[in-house]
């Protein structure tokens, strides 16, 4: 079996993401797809993301009918700083034998060995870098084992999109429709 874990902070989720979902399943061979929002980064360590139950309501609204990813809670429920290796360790247990495929940015390659134990970051899983149009050219330290994906590049980040919000500036074609009428109604980010 092998499975895709695609963690972020999802604040929102954006077309970009689900590309990237659609590209790995495609080009990875995916059974399945795990889709795990962060409680909180520990690399933005200041940063406050949208509340819990309205990042995981955005991406059931984002994800409805795709067969073959999920949402996955666990980070969240945890509560704290997420840790990636939590994470894996998890699904090492719970999907014992199956290939793990971690998806990170092209911009996060390079600093793998300064995430939380990277020896048994680069032993449970295989990280997958996602590129941006015009992005760095992702490069994996020694162990970490990486390939790249090719996917459908769209330069688009949750940042911009929070930014298109406040400056009342429309969201088509950047967020699922549902996901852009569920944030105007709940006043997200304005």
């Amino acid at each position: 079996m092998k499975l895709g874990i695609y963690g972020g902070s999802f604040d929102p989720v954006h077309l970009g993401h689900l590309l990237v979902a659609q590209a790995a399943i495609e080009e990875l061979g995916l059974d399945r797809l795990y889709f795990i929002p962060a409680a909180q980064s520990p690399f933005k360590p200041a940063a406050k993301p949208a509340p819990d139950a309205i990042r995981l309501q955005l991406l059931r609204l984002a994800l409805a009918g795709k067969t073959n990813c999920e949402i996955d809670a666990q980070e969240i429920q945890r509560g704290g700083t997420s840790y990636t290796v939590d994470t894996l360790r998890d699904y090492a247990k719970r999907f014992a034998g199956a290939e793990l495929f971690y998806l990170i940015g092209a911009d996060n390659a390079a600093k793998l060995n300064e995430w939380r134990e990277p020896g048994e970051l680069s032993r449970l899983a295989e990280f997958v870098a996602v590129s941006r149009p015009g992005g760095v050219a992702p490069v994996f330290p020694p162990p970490f084992r990486g390939r790249i994906l090719k996917g459908f590049p769209f330069g688009v980040s949750s940042s911009q999109i929070r930014a298109r919000v406040k400056a009342g500036l429309p969201l088509e074609n950047l967020v699922p429709t549902a996901v852009a009428e569920t944030m105007a109604a709940i006043k997200l980010y304005q």
